[in-house]
């Protein structure tokens, strides 16, 4: 295997760190107030927020943005805000409400990544990809010389081999995250060979049925890596295979996290409809089963009945919510925690899910294939991966 990729990472030199992280671009998609309040927080100090494209604003000129984001990202790197940190992996410590959840920094080689339904490559996707949300990132990461990663890779280690081959070297950061997202510590990993040899093991040691190998499923920012494994491609096929090996665009950063983690909490990714037909949509709600869910109109929530097959039920939702909004008009959001659904249920009407249990989880994506999109979320959000470290992918 050779799935896995020591990087060369790269990190700010002087910034300040509060300031320089930032949550991942996907969360607060309905929520203005959270995105202005953290712009007016970094002003001009040099920030992550800078680099990325907060997918709340991808109506918002978003060819203006992409534009300042590259040239920003120019600037960046000319004017010495980054150090480089020679290969090796980062541990990385994140203490959140849920706890101190533990990962691993390191890259992926996207040649070993597949996001098509059915597929059995050795790093897949975890749920359904939405082909036309993939476009619009491409125009983001196209021109980009440096990509800053929020996906989260799972693994699948109850015995804790991989984390218990870890030897650790200095302290590369340590502090708290900005708008309520804990704190974070990051530390060198001196053997990240080892390391590597220890995530292949475990991947030959797991068995789920049918003898399938899985090393890593995404759990977080699937869109990301299916728009760098599409921009990879189209680079790819202007290289010789000697140029492709060692291109950087070909390994794309990312944190694993055991599964097992017991500061890694499965949320379910609740539904928000904004309608002005928030009767109609719950009359028109057909639910049964045997777990709970609920419905939740300008702050009032209603249990209903939901299917023990959560993603089956999850599939008969979105169904249903597809076809109102095509007969009624409106839009649908998805939404982290229970209490920001309760907030936004004043736009119309808000489901709230059950959650998929941990023990499933691999099961279900060996034999089942891929979830429907936004199934789960990996805690709250603001406990999501933060912006902190980069790599280069331009040559």
């Amino acid at each position: 295997m050779n799935a896995i990729k020591i990087p060369e990472l790269l990190l700010p030199k002087d910034a300040k760190m509060e300031l320089w992280a930032c949550n991942a671009c996907d969360q607060y998609t309905s929520d203005y107030a959270y995105w202005e309040k953290l712009d007016k927080l970094v002003g001009s100090a040099p920030s992550a927020l800078r680099l990325i494209f907060p997918e709340i604003y991808l109506k918002d000129k978003p060819e203006e943005r992409i534009k300042a984001i590259n040239a920003q990202m120019r600037n960046y790197m000319d004017s010495g805000v980054f150090r480089q940190v020679e290969g090796g992996f980062v541990l990385v410590e994140r203490a959140t409400q849920s706890g101190v959840r533990t990962g691993i920094v390191l890259a992926i080689d996207l040649e070993a990544y597949d996001f098509a339904v059915g597929s059995k490559a050795l790093i897949r996707s975890t749920e359904a990809t939405i082909l036309e949300r993939i476009p619009p990132r491409v125009k983001i990461r196209e021109k980009a010389e440096i990509e800053l990663p929020h996906v989260m890779l799972l693994y699948d280690d109850k015995q804790n081999a991989v984390l218990n081959a870890v030897e650790r070297g200095q302290t590369l950061y340590d502090f708290d995250l900005n708008m309520g997202g804990g704190h974070v510590k990051g530390t060198y990993v001196k053997n990240a060979e080892e390391v590597a040899q220890a995530f292949y093991k475990l991947c030959n040691s797991n068995k789920y049925g049918n003898g399938e190998k899985l090393l890593f499923a995404v759990g977080d920012g699937n869109h990301s890596l299916a728009t760098a494994k599409t921009c990879w491609e189209k680079i790819r096929a202007t290289l010789t295979k000697e140029q492709a090996e060692e291109h950087p665009a070909r390994y794309a950063l990312a944190e694993a996290v055991n599964i097992y983690d017991p500061a890694l909490n499965f949320e379910p990714i609740h539904r928000l409809v904004k309608t002005d037909k928030p009767e109609k949509f719950v009359c028109g709600l057909k639910a049964n089963g045997d777990k709970n869910a609920y419905v939740v109109v300008n702050g009032k929530e209603t249990k209903i009945p939901f299917d023990c097959d959560v993603p089956n039920g999850i599939r008969q939702l979105d169904s249903y919510i597809a076809e109102f909004i095509e007969e009624n008009g409106g839009e649908v959001d998805y939404i982290h925690g229970e209490e920001e659904l309760k907030q936004l249920s004043s736009l119309g009407v808000g489901v709230g899910l059950p959650p998929i249990a941990k023990d499933d989880f691999f099961r279900l994506i060996v034999t089942g294939g891929n979830l429907p999109r936004k199934t789960f979320s990996m805690g709250e959000g603001n406990e999501k991966r933060y912006y902190i470290e980069a790599k280069r992918i331009a040559k």
